[in-house]
């Protein structure tokens, strides 16, 4: 039996409650598979040396011809290694999930399924990065990460960042990439945030909405919502439209103070430009509102049906807290949703990040892109948004399924394309070039672990 005709009869089995029993179910079997495989990554060589005399090549001596040529030209290690293809993910394990702070050691079990679906779902590798970053008294120091990330960059084409409590991840973003000369992209932020943008724009497409006139309520104002109010204001929506709201209540004005200090200039920002401050809570906020993009404390019952109810007719609701999300999809689409949308890949309309940064990253490491900028991300939503169009969208269906192997060339694309009009690519490419390269990695990849898998 599949996993998914398993959770299909764990639904038939027990219809009251299958999504809570379906979530301890795959907690289970997450232990026994991990356990099992001995964790999800392992390195493989990209060179076999096809006898013994090799080794005088891609060993001593031949290895010193490399040594002194990158010494000659920093910038020939993005020929000579692997590093243009590499990739560092980097947490200090302080906000795993929605498990809060694991430990240093924590975060290492999706620090390795990130490097998983980097080298299946975009064709390069990734190396997953535990930091012990922290004081004696356990307290995470963002200047000691900011040091020991920086410190990686000669090994390393781009650097993703992970699982860092607020307002620490936004203090380590800026400084890497004020600092570095390769892209830094902090994925709970930048890469959620392209994912909802990209369902958000199918989402109003199907229930006749647009951004521009949209009213949308953002419930929880950490790192994702933070950038999908960041994003979407890039991409057209007008700030006053946007409420956003943080466990006390709205960001307004009257709410600076909160978010003083180094790390919240963006909150701070939202706190004067956003439509928030006309309402007293979210509750009152959704009144007739058409968007409801929570990520927030874990449900169920965050976000009670009644607040669905209230919402205008046909609303759109994504409840993005993981592992339990705000509303169950069937409970909002009862109260009234058009379309409702999770984290989980077990229900329709997965919002999930891995539609986004394997593409970003890799559009960026092909044209060897110093950064990535807001108009990167951007472009990357629109891409992907586009690319779930072209495959037919519907309330059940706004964007593609994780197993769509088109989904990384397109968005690389357009990242690329991006780049390079922005002055950012090293190493300019035309979109065409850059998706059949990345289309051909991936195939690779998968062709070599079918080969694995079948010997």
């Amino acid at each position: 039996m599949t996993l998914e005709n398993a959770l299909a009869e764990l639904d038939r089995l027990l219809p009251a409650g299958a999504p809570a029993a379906r979530t301890d179910f795959l907690y289970r079997l997450a232990l026994l598979a991990h356990g099992r495989s001995g964790g999800k990554i392992s390195i493989l060589p990209s060179a076999w040396p096809a006898d013994v005399s090799w080794l005088s090549v891609w060993y001593t001596p031949g290895v010193s011809a490399v040594s002194r040529a990158i010494r000659d030209d920093p910038d020939r290690s993005f020929d000579l290694t692997g590093r243009a293809s590499r990739v560092a993910i980097v947490t200090d394990s302080t906000r795993v999930l929605g498990d809060g702070d694991c430990g240093p050691a924590g975060g290492m079990g999706v620090m390795e399924g990130k490097a998983l679906l980097m080298k299946l779902l975009g064709g390069f590798d990734a190396v997953p990065l535990c930091l012990d970053t922290r004081d004696d008294s356990g307290t995470s120091l963002s200047g000691r990460m900011i040091e020991a990330v920086a410190s990686l960059e000669p090994s390393f084409g781009a650097v993703n960042l992970e699982d860092i409590s607020q307002p620490a991840c936004y203090r380590v973003l800026s400084a890497l990439q004020a600092r570095l000369s390769i892209p830094v992209w902090h994925d709970d932020a930048q890469g959620t945030a392209c994912v909802v943008l990209a369902g958000l724009l199918n989402a109003l497409e199907v229930t006749g909405r647009a951004l521009e006139s949209s009213r949308i309520v953002l419930l929880g104002a950490g790192a994702s919502n933070s950038a999908a109010a960041r994003l979407l204001t890039a991409a057209g929506a007008p700030p006053e439209n946007l409420a956003i709201f943080d466990s006390r209540g709205p960001l307004s004005p009257d709410r600076m103070e909160r978010y003083s200090g180094e790390g919240w200039e963006w909150h701070r920002k939202l706190c004067l430009v956003s439509g928030s401050g006309a309402f007293s809570s979210a509750q009152e906020a959704l009144r007739g509102a058409d968007v409801l993009i929570a990520a927030s404390k874990p449900g169920p019952g965050t976000v009670p049906p009644e607040w669905v109810r209230s919402m205008a007719p046909g609303a759109v609701v994504f409840a993005l807290a993981n592992p339990v999300p705000e509303i169950y999809p069937g409970e909002a689409l009862e109260a009234g949703a058009a379309v409702a949308a999770t984290g989980r890949g077990d229900f329709p309309n997965q919002v999930n990040n891995a539609l986004a940064f394997p593409g970003v990253l890799k559009g960026a490491l092909l044209v060897r892109s110093r950064g990535i900028s807001d108009g990167m991300a951007v472009a990357a939503a629109r891409a992907l948004a586009c690319h779930a169009r072209k495959h037919g969208i519907s309330p059940r269906m706004i964007l593609p399924g994780m197993d769509d192997s088109g989904v990384a060339p397109a968005v690389a694309a357009a990242v690329a394309e991006r780049a390079v009009a922005e002055g950012l690519a090293r190493r300019p490419a035309p979109p065409s070039e850059v998706s059949a390269a990345a289309a051909r990695d991936i195939a690779a990849v998968r062709g070599s672990c079918e080969a694995l898998a079948a010997s």
